[in-house]
Order: C-alpha cells, then structure tokens, then sequence
C-alpha cells in the first residue's frame, strides 16, 4: 500500500471536538477533506443550576445502582461538583452504589475518579445496559442514570414499570453547529456523489446530518448515496446504529477509535475504487468502479441491475456473508418502493434471476445473505 492511500479521495468530517486531529490524520493519508461540524464546538452545555439541583437530589438517598454513559459526561459532573465543594461527597455516595459503564470511556472516566464498574456490555450500547437491568428485579431499587447528552426519560420510564425509582442526570445537552452552512454544503455534496466518504464520531452527529438532510429537502438522494456510492464511516457500534432508522448501511472498525476508523478507510476505499471481487456460489463477482451505475461483472460478463436488486446487492456486501434481515433490506430500497417484506422478496428474486439462485442464500426467520465461498 502507498505511504498515502487515500490520495484521488475526497472525505467528509463531521467532528467538531479533535476535528483537526482527524482532518490532519487525513489529509496526511493524501485525502481531499470537506470539514462540516455537525455539532457544537463545546458540546458540554451545563446547566448548572439545573444539574446542581440533580445532583442533591441524587445525595438525599442512597443509591441502588448507578449507570454511567459518557466519559465526557462523568468527568464535566464531577469537575462541576469540585467547584461545588462536594465532589468528594458526591465520589463516596456514588461508591457505595453497584456501577454499570456503557463503554470504555465511561470506565476510564470512572477509574479516574477512583470508581469501578462492576459490569459494561462489549458492545458499548446503551440498550444493552438496559436489558442487562431489566433482566433483574429491580423492585425499589434507586438507580441514577447520568445522560449522555441526549434525554434518557423513555429509558427511565422502562424502568420505572419495572419497579425501580429511577433519577436521571443531565450533565450536558449536545447543541447543533453554531454555523449549519458548511453542513448544507455538505449534505449537497454527498447528494451528489461528490464525496467517497463521511466520517462520523458521535450518534448526535448522525442525527444533526439527516436532520439538516430532511430539511432541505435532500433526505432521499443522502440516503440513497450512502447506500450505494458514500461509506459511512462510524468510529464505533453505538454511532452506527444511529444510522438503523435510516435504512443506511456503515462501516465501523473492531476498536472504537479514532485511528483504527481511519485506517478502516484506508482498506476500504481503494478496495471499492479498484473494484470488489468475491466468491460467491462458485461464481467470481466483480463491482467496480469503472463500470456503468448498477452494473456488475459475473465471471466477466456484464450484468445490469435494476435498482432495487442492486440496492439489496449492496446491503448485502456491507459485510458479505452476514445475514442481513428483511427489515434492513427493506430499509436499503430505493425511495418510491413498496414498502413491505413483499418488495423485498420480489428485489431478491429479480437479484436471484440476475445473478444465479443459489448465490443469496435464505436464513429461515431471518433474512438473506451472500453465499460467499470461504
């Protein structure tokens, strides 16, 4: 591989916090980049009046079980509470509780505080806590959950059917980009294909981008780019499933950071210019960049696809082999489709007369996969 890989591609980037470090990361790589804060510069917008008042009412009774979301949104509560005068107050009462961490962050925040977790999920998302909690009886515990920039009360609620009284604490509310020109800008810019990628570090950002999407009037041509010509890059699971409700398929890396998302598009985009080849059902199956829009090579011979196969050909080869569900696919089609499980079975019978039955293999409740050969 070239010392700079990414030479010939343009990125997208929606960080506002360590956006230089990334864009640097970047253009060191040979990318072109088009910075576009999604949010604000200073996510960390405290009320501190209001996270005051939280706060004792948090220290009025002993706590059952703590959760904690964010790294960021631990370490700004306790620095808020170091000016309060209580922080150590607060560390005690905290302490004696049974902590539960949505992800590595949250830990080191914890630990630095001289805090341990007893239990985090491996896949650093939040509803995961919340299965873990509603698996218990949970019948008059006093849970505190700390927020993570977005309000929590469906959360709570669920819980509180359970039994348990819950407080939730706001540490901070994540506010859009102080400037939201250079997001319409770039939301222009995915719509048309302008950009081979978008990286994005933080669920609110996915948020803020198909909000923007939607009012201006781009919702249909962003998610259509995303699905067929546009990775969405996600630094992590948790920011990649922002993209679920949107049907958009994403790519994250195996570690939720910063260097190892790059380095992801460092494999992925030129593999995807200079063509993908699989195995698959005994066939070689070729998508390549040269070639006609939705056209694919099947042992060499060119075959077009209309554009609901091709949709479904490309969710599929997010993760080739994976099964992928009929929801998700159905999620994928292009805008103006059916929109029921239907549609979906007639895209892969349409994709199945194109390319050979046996290369989409149907999983029995629940969906279609690849039959890539291993």
């Amino acid at each position: 591989m070239s010392e700079q890989p990414l030479t010939g591609f343009r990125i997208g980037v929606t960080a506002a916090r360590r956006a230089e470090e990334q864009v640097s990361l970047l253009e060191r790589r040979g990318a072109e980049v088009v910075h576009a804060p999604a949010l604000s510069v200073d996510p960390n917008q405290i009320d501190e009046v209001a996270l005051r008042a939280a706060t004792e009412q948090v220290l009025t009774q002993p706590v059952d079980i703590f959760v904690a979301t964010t790294g960021i949104g631990m370490k700004s509560w306790f620095t808020a509470a170091a000016r309060w005068g209580i922080e150590d107050r607060l560390v005690a009462h905290l302490g004696d509780a049974e902590i539960l961490a949505r992800g590595p962050k949250s830990v080191g925040a914890l630990r630095r505080f001289g805090l341990r977790e007893l239990w985090a999920p491996e896949s650093e998302k939040f509803e995961d806590v919340l299965d873990h909690l509603r698996r218990r009886d949970l019948t008059g515990k006093r849970i505190v959950v700390q927020e993570h920039g977005q309000s929590l009360s469906m959360a709570a609620h669920a819980l509180r059917r359970s039994g348990a009284e819950v407080t939730t604490v706001a540490v901070y509310r994540v506010e859009g980009a102080e400037d939201p020109e250079p997001m319409f800008a770039l939301i222009e810019e995915i719509a048309a294909r302008r950009v081979d990628a978008v990286t994005f570090t933080a669920a609110p950002a996915v948020a803020a981008l198909m909000e923007a999407a939607v009012s201006t009037g781009h919702r249909d041509e962003v998610v259509t780019a995303f699905q067929a010509d546009v990775i969405a890059s996600c630094v992590g699971p948790v920011t990649a499933a922002a993209f679920e409700m949107w049907g958009v398929p994403s790519i994250f890396p195996d570690r939720s950071r910063l260097a190892a998302m790059i380095k992801q598009l460092e494999v992925e985009l030129p593999s995807r210019a200079t063509g993908t080849s699989l195995e698959v059902a005994g066939h070689t199956l070729l998508l390549h960049g040269d070639l006609d829009e939705r056209t694919v090579l099947l042992d060499g011979v060119a075959v077009k696809l209309s554009p609901a196969p091709f949709a479904v050909l490309q969710a599929l080869l997010v993760n080739p082999g994976t099964v992928v569900s009929r929801r998700d696919l159905l999620g994928a089609l292009p805008s103006g489709t059916a929109g029921s499980e239907h549609a979906v079975e007639m895209a892969v019978a349409r994709l199945r007369a194109a390319l050979g039955t046996r290369c989409i293999q149907t999983v029995v409740k629940r969906g279609y996969r690849l039959a890539v050969t291993t």
